[in-house]
């Protein structure tokens, strides 16, 4: 049996974990998108697919959300960036994805700071946020960013 929340303010130990899950969020929803780009929206019970959503880690994420926000990519991407760059949608989830997961960093792994109830809510915007403004890009657009995402050049 689980015990009823508390009154008052929110544990701290709650907050991050709101912080933490608010990047979880984000960062599951390119794993769905990559392993439904790739395998198939119909193939989630399969080994495939499974493979697909497990190849992207968090750095592989962060450093194509780097680059992604960028206007001109650095020769390495340069042949499989959309031209003039991703586009704003894509640059709005970029910038997110790379706060929410420093915010996750702070939430989980620094006993120091001390979060807000603001703090988690920001967090749970600005991913909710960055999902629709990702699913907002062209098709072009996403699927040259999942393509890099699976993929990244060396």
């Amino acid at each position: 049996m689980v015990a009823p929340p508390r009154a008052g303010q929110p544990r701290q130990v709650d907050l991050r974990r709101a912080i933490s899950a608010a990047y979880y969020g984000l960062f599951h929803c390119c794993l769905t998108a990559a392993a439904d780009e790739f395998v198939g929206v119909t193939q989630h019970a399969t080994n495939r697919y499974a493979l697909v959503y497990r190849s992207i880690d968090h750095k592989t994420l962060k450093e194509l959300c780097v680059e992604a926000k960028k206007q001109t990519p650095p020769a390495k991407y340069a042949p499989y960036f959309p031209t003039g760059g991703f586009g704003p949608n894509l640059q709005a989830f970029a910038t997110a994805a790379i706060e929410l997961q420093e915010k996750r960093h702070l939430a989980d792994y620094n006993p120091q700071p001390r979060f807000r109830t603001s703090d988690a809510k920001l967090a749970i915007s600005t991913a909710r946020s960055a999902v629709q403004r990702f699913r907002a890009a062209s098709e072009e657009h996403r699927k040259a960013f999942l393509t890099l995402l699976v993929c990244p050049p060396r």
